[in-house]
């Protein structure tokens, strides 16, 4: 169900505007009006779905190939060396309908890895745990 102020639902609807790059039936791209990068642009469901979690699975694949599809754009169009794609679920979320981010890279563009400072494992048997915690979710 479409929420009433749903930025995204709104460039969906062809009631706000954007910088569309691809528009494929039920998946649509344009620019993200304040990017990493210039070329930082976002895909969407047309539908409003707010996390991958609530994503149909037939959903899955058109809006990840399109994903792939402006990652290679990238490349092709702007140069670009490769590409970062990213996904938030609920936290850093800053508009609540699930959007895939596909930002262009360059080395030595400045952007070091994730966005988030990298720890380890206390130990290899925190490891296994936490691993065996996932195995018992994705098997229930």
């Amino acid at each position: 169900m479409r929420p009433a102020d749903c930025t995204f639902c709104e460039i969906a609807a062809g009631t706000r505007p954007a910088h569309v790059v691809l528009d494929d039936g039920a998946v649509l791209a344009f620019l993200d009006a304040r990017p990493v990068f210039p070329g930082h642009t976002l895909v969407i469901p047309r539908e409003h779905f707010e996390t991958l979690l609530d994503v149909p699975r037939a959903l899955l694949e058109p809006l990840f190939g399109a994903g792939r599809r402006v990652a290679r754009a990238m490349e092709d169009g702007l140069g670009a060396d490769g590409s970062f794609v990213a996904v938030n679920n609920r936290v850093s979320q800053s508009v609540a309908h699930l959007h895939v981010h596909v930002v262009p890279r360059r080395r030595k563009d400045g952007l070091r890895g994730f966005f988030w400072p990298r720890q380890r494992y206390e130990s290899e048997d925190a490891m296994a745990e936490v691993a065996a915690a996932v195995r018992a979710a994705l098997g229930s």
